[in-house]
């Protein structure tokens, strides 16, 4: 797959599930004032990763055009678990360019699982996406979203249960087509 391709898939998902389904509130604004950045990594490893993450970080804290950015690696940590661990070490970067508080990193993968959860519970579809992503958010930025919205707390409640009304099949297919080549 292309670098456009990826992106393309990237952008079809924000805008079909993120957006579409309204996991994510905050995502329609930023998605049309063009101020989310669809990267794509060629990294083969978690220290080319760690490499790319920081220069979208710099890139992030120096470029107040962009609001928000998926740094999108399809080629390095496929599996969910080596995924989910090399999140703690992407932590401790923000720590070592002191950007604690100032970004946060969320993170999609297609195999995403919440804590307690069967590989197969339709909740986990809340983070699955097309290729494994860190989603690097400007903190105060988040901050202004989350204070303009009422009931924050009551989205995750929301997701899943929208996840549940939709069904496993319905969830599996609507991710397979945001994946598809075109």
């Amino acid at each position: 797959m292309t670098h456009s391709q990826t992106i393309a898939s990237a952008r079809r998902w924000v805008e079909t599930v993120v957006v579409g389904l309204k996991l994510c509130p905050f995502a329609n604004r930023a998605l049309e004032d063009g101020q989310v950045r669809f990267a794509v990594t060629d990294a083969e490893n978690e220290a080319e990763l760690l490499v790319a993450l920081r220069s979208e970080l710099n890139l992030l804290t120096r470029d107040a055009a962009v609001e928000t950015t998926l740094l999108i690696h399809p080629q390095t940590l496929l599996d969910f678990y080596d995924f989910n661990d090399f999140l703690q070490i992407a932590d401790d970067l923000l720590t070592d360019l002191a950007l604690q508080g100032i970004v946060q990193i969320a993170s999609f993968h297609p195999d995403y699982q919440f804590g307690g959860t069967a590989p197969d519970d339709v909740q986990n579809y809340t983070n699955r996406s097309p290729n494994p992503m860190l989603h690097l958010i400007r903190e105060d930025s988040l901050a202004r979203a989350i204070g303009a919205y009422p009931d924050v707390a009551q989205i995750p409640t929301r997701n899943v249960a929208l996840m549940q009304s939709m069904g496993s099949a319905k969830a599996r297919a609507l991710l397979a087509r945001c994946a598809e080549t075109k």
